[in-house]
């Protein structure tokens, strides 16, 4: 990536700097809404961004008639074959030539200074990404001509509260940490486009509404996004919020649909504080285990063991030596010496690391007790475990290893060291024969 970083989330530390207007590309999400989509793009026409620096893309998720658009815009599609606004996102931002990323949906119109203000930190430090903020109003009667920030106030509707609370709490995501996901919405947030590659695209398997917003946000997070809410970029969402839409999540089909959403999302994100406690999706990678080189033999299997009895859903990345010995457990994969563990880290579920230097073992407590380091707003992003001063384990953020990766820094979170309590090194008298079973 080209441009600045700053440390943490620490996006306020831009605050002052100036900003070159980017080059923009709007994605306007489309499915079976012609006077939402006029409005919306007449709304992009009136935008203060620069002109030539601004490209809309309307990305149509296969409606029944070609949606009709301005000169200058351009169209993508594709047959329709259930909820795709996924699979849309992904073929506007395909087709984009912008810097910055601005995803709108058809029926959430921005006010003239929407563009701009939403795409400045991406395009001046392209790890961020933005979420702009989503107001209501019943706009059905309105002419598609009004300018929205006349009709939308107007025909206010009543905004989510608990969204409203959550920024404000997290000071507009200054203090944003791995649980901030729900507070990204995919109709207002935008990204630089390395940033969006880096991350990868919308994931396509959503086949529901809602909930591949959620899941994308915390993708980039664990690549090293760095999240950031802009109040003063406003759109204005036709109709209420879905929770105040009737029977939504408290009977019958809502009912089924917000509990179709919550375990779309909990299986592809089942992290501490995001997802089930107990159930372990398939394909759950929580934390990713990397072993030192030089373990192997009876030490290497208690250690493992002991691991795994504390740390059910970790995926283990060994070398062939030592997966030969762990009983060939689905949990324990083969990772060639030198190979890069963070190619190697499963996409959607891994987001922290534990490196094994030495063979220890202990209770699932001793295990997990310098893990919380690695959560909140002001999380380290590597915490080593240590003994005489030798370390023994060390917890890292895939997020932070990432980020010292792309920047070539080791200062852009904290690095803590802590002594071991309750992890015993296996010595080198300890056989597995006599640890299972007791036998002699």
């Amino acid at each position: 990536m080209r441009g600045r970083t700053v440390p943490g989330n620490r996006w306020d530390l831009l605050a002052d700097v100036p900003a070159p207007p980017p080059r923009v590309t709007v994605v306007v999400t489309h499915y079976q809404q012609p006077r939402e989509l006029a409005r919306t793009l007449r709304a992009l026409a009136r935008q203060d961004h620069p002109a030539d620096l601004l490209q809309v893309v309307v990305a149509d998720d296969g409606s029944s008639e070609p949606p009709r658009v301005p000169a200058g815009v351009m169209v993508v599609t594709h047959v329709h074959d259930g909820f795709g606004a996924a699979k849309a996102r992904n073929r506007g931002a395909a087709a984009a030539t912008g810097d910055v990323l601005v995803f709108l949906d058809a029926d959430t119109t921005p006010e003239p200074g929407y563009v701009s203000r939403v795409a400045r930190l991406p395009g001046l430090a392209p790890e961020v990404v933005t979420t702009g903020r989503r107001r209501h109003a019943d706009l059905s009667g309105v002419p598609t001509d009004a300018d929205v920030e006349v009709a939308g106030p107007a025909h206010e509707l009543a905004s989510p509260t608990w969204l409203r609370d959550e920024l404000a709490w997290s000071r507009d995501l200054l203090d944003a940490d791995e649980t901030s996901l729900r507070l990204v919405l995919g109709a207002v947030v935008s990204c630089s486009a390395a940033m969006f590659a880096a991350a990868g695209g919308f994931d396509e398997t959503f086949d529901r509404y809602g909930g591949e917003d959620w899941e994308w946000a915390h993708r980039a997070w664990t690549h090293g996004a760095l999240l950031a809410h802009v109040p003063e970029a406003v759109a204005w969402h036709d109709g209420p919020d879905r929770a105040e839409r009737p029977g939504w999540g408290t009977e019958g089909e809502g009912r089924e649909r917000l509990l179709a959403e919550t375990l779309a999302v909990g299986a592809r994100i089942p992290a501490p504080g995001l997802g089930p406690a107990g159930l372990s999706p398939d394909g759950a990678a929580d934390p990713l285990v990397t072993l030192d080189a030089g373990l192997g033999g009876d030490a290497l299997v208690v250690a493992v063991d002991s691991l795994l009895a504390a740390l059910p859903r970790a995926r283990v990345l060994a070398m062939p030596e030592q997966h030969a010995l762990l009983l060939g457990d689905h949990r324990v994969v083969v990772h060639p010496a030198g190979a890069d563990h963070l190619a190697a880290a499963p996409a959607r579920t891994a987001w922290r690391r534990l490196h094994l230097h030495a063979a220890v073992s202990g209770p699932p407590a001793a295990w997990t007790e310098h893990a919380d380091l690695l959560r909140g707003a002001d999380a380290a992003g590597h915490v080593a475990v240590t003994r005489g001063g030798a370390p023994l384990v060390t917890w890292s953020t895939l997020r932070a290893e990432r980020r010292a990766a792309r920047w070539g820094r080791e200062d852009l979170h904290p690095r803590l060291a802590r002594p071991a309590s309750g992890l015993t090194v296996v010595g080198g008298d300890v056989t597995v024969q006599a640890r299972w079973g007791g036998w002699r």
